[in-house]
C-alpha cells in the first residue's frame, strides 16, 4: 500500500539500493537514479573480456553476523545465496618461512579458542589476543591502533596487520583504534558463528544487486541510469530542485537522500565536511580452476598477495592498502602475485589468462583524523539525508556499513515526514 510519500534516491550503489528498498518497503515511490549505467557501485559485477566470465571487480566478504547484510537480503530473497564455511576458521600462511595454520574460533561468545594455542596463529600468547579488548573499549578520538599495540612481533605480523588492514583499507598502526574496536564488538565478540566469512555466488550481481532491483521494479521503481546529479537548488531549510542536465526536477514534499562518493557529495551540498583523503584496493584474476582441497579463502602474511579466494573456475586475490603496488607495471605484478598463488597452493602451472581490477579511491582512509570528517546522515536541510560507507556508520567502510546507512537515511526521513 502506497504512503503517498515520494523519496528520490541518487546512487544505487550498495547504500542506495539499501536506502531504495527500506523506502519501497514502507510504501514510498521511490526515484532511484545513478551515473553509472547501472547498479551496483563498487560492488559490481560484469562480463571480463580477457577471462571470458563474469566476475565481481573484487572478492567482497561480508560476516555471517551482518546484521545489515541479513535484512537487506532477507528483504530482497536472496539471504540462500551466500555462502561459506561451517565454523570461523581461517587459513593463513607465512610466506616469510612456510609456516601454516588455522586460526579457529569457536561458535560461542566466550573466546576459549584465545585459551588454545592450537587454535591461534603461532608465536602468540593468551595475552596478547586480550589486548584486543582496549580496542573495543576505545572511545572515538585521535587513538590509532598502532597506540595500543605494539605494531611487531608475532602477534602484530600474524593477527592484527593482516585483520586489520582488510578491514580499515589503511596502515593498521595508523588505523582509527575505535574504528577497529567497534568491528571487533560486532563481529569475533559475538563468537565463531557472527564471523563466518561469506561471499556472494555466483557473483555479487545475482545476490545483492539484481534481487534488489526486482524488489524495486515490484514495487513501481524503474531506476534511471547514466543520469548525472550536477546540482541541487535550496529554498529555505529544503532541497527544492534536482539538477540532472535537461531540467531541473521539482522536488516538492519529497525526501532526497544522496548516495554518492563523498567528493560528489562535497561538490552538490554547500559547507559539507567529507573524507579527503582514500586508499586502494586491487584485486587479479586467474582464469585456472584451484587444486582440490584448497582452502577457499588463505591469508598470507609477508607476500604481494594477501587473500586468496578459489572459485569453482578461477583462483583471485585481494590487495588491501594497495596504494603502494597500484601503479607497477601490471604484467610484471601479475607474474609476481601468481608466484605467491604457486607457493602457497602448490601449483607449477604457468600462469594462466588473467585480469588486474584497480580501485583507486575504494574506501576513505579509515583513520582517526578522517573518521572526524565523516558527516552524519542528516544534514541542515529537512529533506535531505547522507548515505554511504563514508557516512558516519560507526564502522569502517564495509558492505554492512554503506547498506546500514541506507536504512538509517530512509528511517530518518520517514521520521522527519511524520513530524
Amino acid at each position: 500500500m502506497s504512503s503517498g510519500r515520494k523519496a528520490f534516491v541518487v546512487g544505487a550503489g550498495m547504500a542506495g539500493l539499501s536506502a531504495a528498498t527500506e523506502f519501497a518497503r514502507r510504501g514510498w515511490t521511490v526515484a532511484l537514479s545513478d551515473s553509472a549505467p547501472r547498479a551496483g557501485g563498487r560492488c559490481r559485477s560484469y562480463h571480463d573480456k580477457a577471462l571470458d566470465r563474469v566476475i565481481d571487480n573484487g572478492n567482497h566478504f561480508v560476516f555471517s553476523g551482518n546484521q545489515a547484510v541479513n535484512h537487506f537480503l532477507g528483504l530482497i530473497g536472496s539471504s540462500d545465496r551466500l555462502e561459506g564455511p561451517d565454523h570461523a576458521d581461517f587459513a593463513m600462511i607465512d610466506m616469510r618461512c612456510g609456516t601454516r595454520w588455522t586460526l579457529k574460533v569457536n561458535d560461542g561468545r566466550v573466546p576459549f579458542w584465545m585459551f588454545d594455542k592450537n587454535r591461534r596463529a603461532p608465536g602468540t600468547k593468551l595475552s596478547d589476543h586480550l589486548s584486543l579488548l582496549r580496542l573495543a573499549a576505545t572511545r572515538p578520538g585521535t587513538t590509532t591502533i598502532g597506540d595500543m599495540i605494539a605494531p611487531s612481533g608475532p602477534f602484530w605480523d600474524r593477527v592484527v596487520d593482516p585483520m586489520m588492514l582488510a578491514v580499515l583499507n589503511c596502515p593498521p598502526a595508523k588505523g582509527s583504534a575505535w574504528l577497529a574496536g567497534r568491528f571487533l564488538i560486532e563481529s569475533f565478540a559475538r563468537g565463531g558463528r557472527a564471523c563466518r566469512t561469506m561471499v556472494a555466488v555466483p557473483t555479487l550481481d545475482a545476490v545483492f544487486v539484481e534481487p534488489a532491483l526486482a524488489f524495486l521494479g515490484a514495487h513501481g521503481t524503474e531506476p534511471r541510469f547514466s543520469a548525472r546529479l550536477r546540482g541541487l537548488s535550496f529554498e529555505g531549510d529544503r532541497v527544492a530542485g534536482l539538477d540532472f542536465g535537461e531540467r531541473v526536477e521539482p522536488v516538492g514534499d519529497a525526501a532526497v537522500v544522496l548516495a554518492v562518493p563523498p567528493w560528489v557529495a562535497a561538490d552538490l551540498v554547500p559547507g559539507l565536511t567529507v573524507p579527503t583523503e582514500f586508499c586502494s584496493i586491487l584485486n587479479a584474476h586467474y582464469l585456472m580452476a584451484p587444486p582440490p582441497g584448497a582452502p577457499p579463502i588463505t591469508a598470507l602474511i609477508g607476500a604481494t598477495a594477501q587473500w586468496i579466494v578459489c572459485h569453482d573456475d578461477r583462483i583471485s586475490i585481494t590487495i588491501s592498502g594497495a596504494d603502494d603496488v597500484i601503479d607497477q607495471d601490471r604484467e610484471a605484478l601479475a607474474q609476481r602475485i601468481w608466484g605467491d598463488i604457486r607457493a602457497a597452493l602448490g601449483i607449477t602451472a604457468a600462469m594462466p589468462r588473467w585480469q588486474i581490477v584497480k580501485e583507486k579511491r575504494a574506501t576513505f582512509a579509515a583513520t582517526p583524523e578522517q573518521n572526524a570528517r565523516r558527516p552524519a546522515a542528516a544534514t541542515k536541510w529537512r529533506n535531505l539525508f547522507l548515505a554511504g560507507d563514508w557516512t558516519q556508520t560507526k564502522l569502517p567502510a564495509t558492505i554492512e556499513g554503506a547498506l546500514r546507512s541506507g536504512v538509517t537515511a530512509a528511517r530518518l526521513a520517514q521520521n522527519a515526514a511524520i513530524g
